[in-house]
């Protein structure tokens, strides 16, 4: 299966089943140096691992990680990082009966469309277990960034028809609540939604977002290497994101020249600023030094309990109704899925900008 590797320069490569023996990444050009251990890595992984609330699969996994090399007495060595997750918790008999039939909203029918073969057991490489690599990779990259001055905050803004007001955003509340909202009202009602949707044997969708400051301008390419189109990319990859938007996003097919244009200023300190930052902080495919500001939208959790309609391998229509143990939302358990894609990106992008000016070589070697 090609299609696993993400990064020119900072490259992961995810590997393993949600039902296998476990699941992790491969690091590649990591630079040396770098303070890591187990725990920098353990505190993305526990933002995402399942069985933390009502909301997400009651699935047990501590999804603890070990590091199996490309580290030494506490710093990377330059050489490939790979980690690993054991999987300890499978119960693959819940998935057995659906060997035979697809499931709507996954991708059984296009894998046996693709390979005649099929891992039915949760997905296997379409399984949200994957992620755990990319968020293993993400802690990674937010450390280089940290050292960098870069600083990323990722968030569910809206979960069904519930969306967080901006004048009650308070950072510190997002890790307070089940749903990751940084507003405190939101993430009530937000809750008592998906309270209803359970009742309803039914999932619900949402918006990450995700705001990324400290990122110089330049960085990025103005044709196939543009920042955000890597960005879109790296997001888009993730199973269950169905939309992706920068700054304004879809809103500016309804504004002006006048009104979507940022106007740009000189600082007190002489530097060149925006005035507002409708364009999401990237012009023309590269960064312009404002926050960069990125939305995913993810989709229903397709595995609900009420009963669907399919068709079986035989060519029978049949109803079904998915037994297993599953999220009535992705969204929360997302939003580190995508901070970390976004990390991987930002640091490939800033790696493969060290060589686009001479003077900067210069100053590196001389």
């Amino acid at each position: 299966m090609a299609g696993s590797t993400f990064g020119n320069i900072f490259k992961i490569t995810t590997w393993g089943e949600s039902h296998g023996k476990g699941v992790g990444v491969v690091v590649d050009g990591c630079p040396a140096g770098l303070s890591l251990c187990e725990e920098d890595i353990q505190k993305f992984l526990n933002r995402r691992k399942p069985g933390q609330s009502k909301f997400t699969t009651p699935r047990k996994e501590d999804d603890s990680v070990e590091i199996l090399s490309g580290v030494f007495e506490g710093k990377t060595t330059g050489t490939p990082i790979s980690l690993v997750v054991y999987n300890k918790n499978q119960q693959s008999k819940d998935y057995s009966e659906i060997a035979s039939y697809y499931r709507p909203g996954h991708a059984d029918y296009t894998f046996d469309m693709k390979y005649g073969f099929r891992d039915y057991r949760g997905g296997g490489r379409s399984s949200g277990r994957e992620t755990i690599g990319r968020v293993a990779a993400g802690a990674i990259a937010v450390k280089i960034l940290d050292q960098l001055g870069i600083r990323l905050i990722t968030y569910s803004k809206s979960i069904g028809p519930i969306a967080c007001d901006p004048r009650h955003f308070d950072a510190e509340e997002i890790l307070k609540n089940p749903v990751y909202m940084p507003d405190a009202d939101a993430a009530e009602n937000a809750m008592a939604y998906l309270e209803a949707c359970i009742a309803e044997q039914n999932s619900s969708g949402g918006v990450v977002e995700c705001i990324i400051s400290g990122v110089p301008a330049g960085i990025g390419d103005p044709v196939f290497e543009k920042l955000n189109a890597n960005l879109a990319k790296a997001v888009m990859s993730i199973g269950a994101v169905k939309g992706f938007e920068i700054g304004d996003g879809f809103d500016v097919a309804k504004a002006t020249g006048k009104n979507n244009n940022d106007a740009f200023r000189i600082g007190a300190d002489g530097s060149v600023s925006k005035e507002t930052n409708h364009a999401g902080g990237i012009l023309g495919g590269m960064s312009d030094g404002s926050d960069i500001i990125l939305r995913a939208t993810i989709k229903p959790t397709p595995s609900i309990s009420a009963t669907q309609h399919t068709v079986n391998k035989s060519g029978e229509e049949i109803d079904i109704n998915i037994k297993g143990r599953h999220d009535p939302i992705i969204v929360p358990r997302a939003v580190v899925v995508v901070e970390s894609m976004a990390a991987v990106t930002i640091v490939d992008a800033m790696f493969a900008n060290m060589s686009a000016r001479m003077d900067s070589l210069e100053r590196f070697y001389k």
